[in-house]
């Protein structure tokens, strides 16, 4: 008997926790579009011609969008010379609210890379480990840059020495296509 009232309490005590979780819904997000998490990039948005700072030469061209209602940035890399693509997704990790970049190339490089929440300076910076087939590892990030007349700078560098220095492996001026 005593084992009976027991069971029917248990029950009892589990019936209600299951309705009360089931009448308390989580909160619904805020929408993408409506959200300023996702408008962190806004300014590079657009079709760009891409010019290499040093020589003036036009490296290529990049079309930068938004995607599933605001949620995904999707960039997509032409190479002048020889038409060879490249891709990155951008998003929001949602559960910590941190930007997330990946990278392909149709060759079958990629990169993975994270906003840098420390960066201080003008614009974005994104940056990651890159992993090397034979071992090791070097920093790879990428700093976008607004300019006057709605132009962005792009600057990619790379450390070997675990972010003690780095080098310009790229230095780029985006330049609105008209």
């Amino acid at each position: 008997m005593l084992l009976s009232r027991i069971c029917s309490a248990m029950f009892l005590s589990c019936f209600v926790v299951v309705v009360a979780f089931a009448q308390t819904s989580p909160p619904t997000p805020i929408p993408c579009d409506q959200n300023p998490v996702y408008h962190k990039l806004d300014f590079w948005l657009g079709e760009w011609d891409v010019f290499d700072i040093k020589s003036g030469q036009k490296d290529g061209l990049n079309r930068i969008e938004k995607i599933l209602k605001g949620c995904a940035i999707v960039e997509n890399w032409t190479e002048a010379v020889d038409r060879s693509e490249g891709k990155s997704v951008f998003y929001v990790q949602r559960a910590t609210g941190q930007w997330k970049q990946v990278w392909v190339e149709d060759s079958g490089g990629m990169k993975e890379k994270s906003l840098q929440d420390s960066y201080t300076g003008e614009g974005v910076r994104f940056q990651g480990e890159i992993l090397h087939k034979s071992g090791g590892s070097h920093l790879d990030r990428t700093t976008l840059i607004p300019m006057n007349g709605g132009r962005v700078r792009q600057t990619i560098e790379i450390s070997r020495d675990a972010g003690k220095t780095w080098e310009t492996i790229y230095d780029a001026e985006y330049r609105r296509r008209k």
